[in-house]
């Protein structure tokens, strides 16, 4: 019995070790800052598809689906133009409106 006994101790201390092992992990993903929003605002009728989708609330999907826009339709005049965007409602489209812009025409 003493030598199940002792086991049944080993295991539960390597099992407690790397539960705390992976919960430090855990807290130090959960403390990490998130990826960087662009310094400055995108402008959204030159920018590529990865240039748009390092904004922040447009993924690789979205961000294609404003370059598909902007081809069939030309550039956009305003930056409100993109709530034409399947995907981009009103509440999504506040969140990245500081990160966008719309350039003068050339």
């Amino acid at each position: 019995m003493t030598g199940t006994t002792s086991l049944r101790t080993t295991a539960t201390i390597v099992v407690l070790a790397a539960a705390l092992l992976g919960a430090g992990s855990f807290v130090q993903a959960a403390q990490a800052k998130p990826a960087a929003a662009p310094a400055v605002a995108v402008d959204i009728n030159t920018a590529s598809a990865e240039e748009l989708a390092s904004v922040p609330g447009i993924g690789q999907s979205l961000a294609g689906r404003i370059v598909e826009l902007r081809d069939k339709e030309g550039p956009f005049r305003r930056v409100e133009d993109l709530l034409k965007v399947k995907g981009i409602g009103e509440k999504s489209f506040e969140k990245l409106r500081p990160y966008v812009k719309v350039g003068k025409a050339g």
